[in-house]
């Protein structure tokens, strides 16, 4: 048994468990746990992973909703999902039509996954999730980025006591577009898991990622992907320096470790 699995959260606390890149754990106090993204291939390019070996045996942790951003192999991995849902057949998914109709494809029944687009919601046991763009499906001609292949979403998740956000894969420029903040920071979400790369230019940088989390009045906030590449600079103290001082917290949590938030203890 994984040890999330374990994890007693108090009542107006949640788990938050980070396996790497994009992947997310999330317990609430009824011990509903749900993944993210779930990411755990057998092979992973060693000239691209700092962290080749899976960092979680699907089997080890029960898992009730699946919840999936986008139809990219690293975000939908239909490898990681099926052997999830051999290990817990009642687990049911929640994420874009793309994902959706890759899963069927792979022979998933329908009646296990719900659709969602920005402006849905959907239950996850005690827990509702709010959907949101994290790429407008249209593109941002001003700033030349074309619409992208497939819906990209961000969620804000509801424990009733505690939101979390998750970005997803943002637009670079996502802190420019009040159109994209306003409907995120009008959820109150009060935690964030926010994808940069300063090496990547589609993603946003450190700066654009701090200036999402106060854009949108998080209390703690935690960039994913960092230390899970080969030559990537992604620090959380790099990441830590362009956090506002009056503004969100650095949310402390090393590669595929646990923590409760809001802290139990030293916290913020």
């Amino acid at each position: 048994m994984h040890p999330f699995e374990d994890l007693v959260v108090p009542e107006r606390a949640v788990g938050l468990h980070w396996f790497g890149q994009s992947t997310l754990g999330i317990k609430d106090p009824a011990g509903t746990i749900v993944q993210v993204d779930p990411y755990y291939p057998h092979g992973r390019p060693v000239n691209t992973f700092i962290h080749t070996r899976p960092p979680l045996k699907e089997s080890s942790l029960r898992t009730d909703f699946i919840l999936l951003t986008h139809n990219h192999a690293d975000h939908t991995c239909l490898e990681s999902i099926e052997r999830i849902r051999a290990a817990y057949p009642n687990v049911r998914t929640i994420g874009p039509v793309e994902s959706s109709q890759a899963m069927q494809e792979a022979g998933i029944p329908a009646d296990e996954i719900e659709v969602v687009t920005a402006g849905d919601q959907a239950s996850m046991g005690a827990m509702r999730v709010h959907t949101v763009w994290a790429k407008p499906p249209g593109g941002l001609p001003e700033d030349d980025i074309a619409p992208p292949d497939v819906q990209h979403l961000g969620f804000v998740v509801d424990t009733g006591t505690v939101r979390v956000y998750i970005s997803g894969d943002p637009v670079h420029s996502f802190v420019d577009h009040e159109s994209l903040i306003e409907p995120v920071r009008d959820l109150s979400p009060d935690v964030g898991f926010l994808t940069c790369r300063p090496q990547r230019s589609e993603f946003p940088s450190y700066e654009g990622a701090a200036g999402i989390a106060a854009g949108i009045g998080l209390k703690a906030a935690m960039p994913t992907h960092h230390g899970c590449f080969v030559g990537g600079e992604e620090t959380l103290q790099n990441w830590a320096r362009h956090l506002p001082p009056d503004g969100p917290k650095p949310l402390w949590i090393e590669y595929n470790q646990t923590v409760v938030f809001p802290y139990i203890s030293g916290g913020q």
